[in-house]
């Protein structure tokens, strides 16, 4: 393989913010863009082993405006892109079991709907009647958005990485960055396993690899990488075409359908950090215990596959955008598990920071690396 022996921008990570930002980049004029991808295809980092989900259930403020932002963009996809992602709007459906989050959700249902987000408030009783297959004779309360729900991974990151070759970028999977240099304070190269190539702006989109990237750049990033698992079930004939993605936020516990059957995940609250992505047989049958306590349908199922990725969390659960103390070296970096539904807004955000100096779309700029250091952090809640 022959890289470019100079860019004007090398992006690190080839998943649904690499790709977009390809896109966008390529789409304001950018010339000579390389992205490049240390897997043997695009998209199957983070963003190909996470679960699909998009929604407009947040408790931030910023959070919800970079939901308005990007879900839109993916309902244009098809039309705008000629790229099928096959978003499904069954609604995201989260249940609060104690009276702490059931205070939380109204708080945050008032913020959403502020912003103009659609999303509903239900009791207890309304959540247990529109989940006739579950038990939640403990439900307090619930938050429904119709308008949230899946969309395929591969199809967004195909569909930018498509686009933007067409615009003139040039994009390599299976080539690892192994070195970055900086001179005094400013990126001069990049060190792949195929060469160097000469350039003055990296943007690191790595996702929970990024820590390592910014290490190579002597740039400390808080990104750590988190495992987190799910299975899927055989067909399942009694989960209706309209079963919404429910979430059991007390025990971070989540359901949607997938094809005819279940996409089943849990969140393990006692995973020690790292960048294992093997499943965890035993937390898999935790998951599963749960699971079947929650919905015992699922007591019948059979288990047609499984799989482990990393989320890339952030002390305070949202992501870092922007510059660093070394010049031309641009993060895009830290989602806490919500990046793939914010990655077509966060890589037009990144060309809008490169080309005009500013964010326009939507204004991150309190998002910054040097909120950690000032104290200046936004916790999110709705993070499972």
């Amino acid at each position: 393989m022959e890289l470019p022996k100079t860019a004007e921008i090398v992006i690190i990570g080839g998943g649904v913010m690499g790709a977009s930002a390809a896109y966008h980049l390529a789409q304001r004029g950018m010339k000579n863009i390389v992205l490049l991808e240390k897997e043997k295809y695009f998209g199957t980092g983070a963003t190909g082993r996470c679960a699909g989900g998009v929604r407009y259930q947040f408790s931030t403020e910023i959070n919800v405006k970079l939901s308005l932002a990007s879900l839109p963009m993916i309902e244009r996809f098809k039309a705008e892109l000629n790229q099928e992602v096959n978003y499904r709007q069954c609604g995201y459906l989260l249940v609060a079991t104690n009276e702490n989050e059931a205070a939380i959700f109204k708080h945050n249902v008032e913020l959403q709907n502020k912003l103009g987000a659609a999303t509903q408030l239900l009791s207890g009783e309304e959540v247990r009647q529109r989940l006739p297959l579950m038990k939640f004779d403990d439900a307090l309360a619930g938050t429904f958005n119709p308008k949230d729900g899946t969309v395929d991974p591969n199809g967004v990151v195909m569909g930018y990485i498509n686009a933007a070759q067409k615009l003139g970028a040039q994009v390599f999977a299976g080539v690892e960055v192994i070195g970055i240099a900086v001179s005094g304070d400013q990126i001069q190269s990049v060190e792949t396993s195929f060469g160097k190539i000469a350039t003055r702006t990296v943007l690191n989109v790595a996702g929970p690899w990024s820590s390592q990237i910014g290490n190579m750049a002597g740039v400390e990033i808080p990104v750590t990488p988190l495992r987190r698992q799910m299975f899927t079930t055989n067909p399942l004939k009694e989960i209706p075409e309209d079963f919404p993605f429910v979430i059991d936020f007390a025990r971070s516990l989540y359901f949607h359908r997938e094809g005819e059957g279940l996409l089943i995940g849990m969140s393990n609250q006692q995973q020690t950090a790292g960048y294992d992505q093997n499943v965890d047989e035993d937390f898999e049958l935790v998951n599963l215990e749960a699971a079947i306590e929650r919905m015992p349908l699922v007591e019948k199922a059979s288990r047609a596959a499984h799989w482990a990725g990393l989320y890339e969390v952030t002390p305070d659960a949202h992501p870092i955008f922007g510059a660093t103390d070394i010049k031309g070296f641009l993060l895009c970096t830290g989602f806490s598990g919500h990046g793939f539904m914010h990655g077509p807004v966060s890589g037009k955000l990144m060309s809008e920071f490169i080309v005009d100096g500013k964010f326009s779309t939507v204004d991150v700029s309190m998002l910054d690396l040097k909120r950690f250091a000032e104290g200046r952090l936004i916790k999110e809640y709705n993070v499972v």
